[in-house]
C-alpha cells in the first residue's frame, strides 16, 4: 500500500483534477511490476515516464536504473511536480513540469536523440486526437529501435469509450491507438490494482 502522505497528496488531487490525473489512487506495485517488467532498463541511458503522479511506478523505475541513466518524468500537476522533488533525492530524476505532449520539444531541448524506454500513466482515452498524436507521435521519433513503451489502461476503460471520427461514431480503446504507432503490441491483465487495469507492452 501507498504511504499515507502518498496516498493523502494523490487522493486529493485526484478528487479535484480527475481528468489529469484519471485515477483516485496511485497505482498499486503489481501495476508497477506489469509496466516495468518489459522494459530493457539493464543498459538503459535514458528513460521517459508520462503523469508520475506521485511516483509510484518513478520509485520503482530509480529502482531498476543504471547509475549513469536520466528517467524524464512529464508531470502537469504542480503539487505532483513538488512532491516528487521532495521526496526523491535522486540526480538520474528529472521532473519536467509540463505536458507530456511537449516530450519532443523537451527531448530535443536537452540534446538527447535516443530514448531505451518510456512508461505511460496517462489517461488516453481522455484526450483530445491532437494531444494524444504530439505525445505518441513525438515520442516515437525518439525510440531506439529496441525500445519498449509500456502503457496501461483501466478495465472499464474498455466499455464504453466513443469518439466522432469523420463524421461517424466509433469505439475508441487505447489497443486501437496504440496500433497507430507500434507494430507489436502484448497485453497483460493485472487484477491486483485498483481499479484492475491492462498493461499494454508496444514495440516498433
Amino acid at each position: 500500500m501507498p504511504e499515507s502522505r502518498e496516498l493523502k497528496t494523490f487522493s486529493e488531487e485526484a478528487v479535484n483534477h480527475l481528468q489529469s490525473t484519471s485515477a483516485l489512487v496511485p497505482s498499486s506495485r503489481y501495476l508497477a511490476r506489469a509496466m516495468l517488467g518489459p522494459l530493457p532498463l539493464e543498459a538503459a541511458r535514458t528513460v521517459v515516464e508520462f503523469g508520475p503522479g506521485t511516483g509510484a511506478i518513478t520509485r520503482a523505475l530509480l529502482d531498476l536504473l543504471p547509475a549513469e541513466a536520466t528517467l524524464i518524468a512529464f508531470e502537469i500537476n504542480p503539487r505532483f511536480c513538488a512532491y516528487l522533488e521532495e521526496t526523491f533525492a535522486d540526480p538520474r530524476l528529472v521532473v519536467v513540469p509540463a505536458g507530456a505532449e511537449r516530450v519532443k520539444e523537451e527531448l530535443a531541448a536537452r540534446g538527447l536523440r535516443q530514448v531505451e524506454a518510456a512508461v505511460s500513466s496517462l489517461g488516453l482515452t481522455l484526450m483530445s486526437p491532437q494531444q494524444r498524436e504530439a505525445i505518441l507521435g513525438g515520442l516515437v521519433e525518439f525510440l531506439a529501435p529496441e525500445a519498449v513503451f509500456t502503457q496501461y489502461q483501466y478495465l472499464h476503460g474498455l466499455l464504453a469509450f466513443l469518439q466522432l471520427t469523420d463524421g461517424r461514431l466509433e469505439r475508441f480503446t487505447a489497443q486501437g491507438l496504440l496500433r497507430r504507432y507500434f507494430s507489436r503490441i502484448s497485453r497483460e491483465l493485472v487484477w491486483r490494482n485498483l481499479p484492475p487495469a491492462f498493461v499494454f507492452s508496444c514495440r516498433r
